[in-house]
């Protein structure tokens, strides 16, 4: 295929991807499910679609785990799963545009974990940005301190969102420690681990009946979980990080609109303007923009490993 038919289907293939992910706040709502419930059959119902295409794939080999690979595959499993909870908790307090523009702070919890655990180079234009982020996430959950209100809707979904963001960054961590496996294969061990482990949480007496919600639980899973990991690791296999970066621009571009026209979210200018600020932000780490603001910090891990990059999983 030619490198410019190549970059053109991936671009195609990782917007469908991000097109996906925006829509993914309006299933699981429109579920009316509990988050536990909802990330059960995410995984139920995505392991048996991501186990069938990895069989046809020819990827159900034993040699891409040892005990090691194997371990980390659960460890990022069970970090992912946690975070899927979280994300769709978020939903239901915050508004899913809200609860997507948090979540899109996560970036720079990646690059602040390669710098304390792995001793990356932390920049002064990387603490620029990661300061910029933080001033938009404030405007987005509309932060006042004179009035401040911990039991408020939109701080506590915004504060799911966070630890939801935290929690991919970590997976996103633990993902660099397996190259060489196939991205399918790993996404298949997360979700299998997770039908396990969220099988004593799930309600079944809550389930619906021959009802519109099962469309929405089933789509979760074969559409936005196993049709979008194909879409997303074909896409990523032929772009740049810069085009990925921009692309990636579109989940909560969707997301937003899909509130909006099917719940009637608006957002104030002050949250415009906060999510603006998080994806200008996460633009100028992932595009590693400088700004001149003084020489580089590093931080030196006790045990210096292996140097990690930021990138998707």
């Amino acid at each position: 295929m030619m490198p410019s038919l190549s970059r053109r289907q991936g671009a195609i293939e990782f917007s469908a991807a991000m097109i996906l992910s925006g829509t993914l706040g309006f299933f699981v709502l429109e579920a009316s499910q509990s988050p536990w419930n909802v990330v059960f059959f995410r995984c139920f119902f995505g392991s048996l679609s991501l186990l069938l295409y990895c069989w046809l794939a020819g990827l159900l080999r034993k040699q891409w785990f040892t005990p090691r690979t194997l371990a980390l595959a659960l460890l990022g499993g069970a970090a992912i799963v946690v975070n899927w909870v979280l994300l769709f908790s978020s939903y239901h307090f915050a508004s899913i545009s809200v609860a997507t523009a948090v979540y899109h702070i996560q970036p720079f919890f990646l690059v602040l974990f390669g710098a304390l655990l792995l001793g990356e180079r932390l920049s002064a234009s990387t603490f620029g940005w990661l300061g910029l982020a933080f001033i938009g996430l404030l405007f987005v959950i509309k932060l006042d301190v004179s009035t401040l209100d911990l039991s408020s809707d939109i701080l506590i979904g915004g504060g799911l969102a966070l630890g939801a963001a935290v929690l991919y960054a970590a997976t996103t961590l633990v993902a660099k420690q397996l190259k060489g496996v196939p991205p399918h294969l790993i996404a298949l061990v997360q979700v299998s681990l997770g039908t396990l482990l969220l099988f004593p949480f799930a309600d079944f007496n809550a389930l619906p009946g021959w009802s519109s919600q099962w469309v929405y639980l089933v789509g979760i899973g074969i559409v936005h979980t196993c049709l979008m990991y194909i879409l997303l690791y074909a896409g990523v296999q032929s772009l740049a990080v810069g085009q990925i970066a921009i692309l990636s621009f579109l989940y909560p571009i969707v997301a937003i609109v899909v509130d909006y026209a099917l719940y009637g979210q608006n957002l104030t200018f002050g949250q415009v303007s906060g999510v603006g600020l998080i994806l200008l932000g996460s633009a100028g780490v992932n595009l590693k923009w400088k700004i001149q603001l003084g020489s580089a910090v590093t931080f030196t891990p006790k045990a210096p490993v292996a140097r990690i990059k930021s990138d998707l999983t």
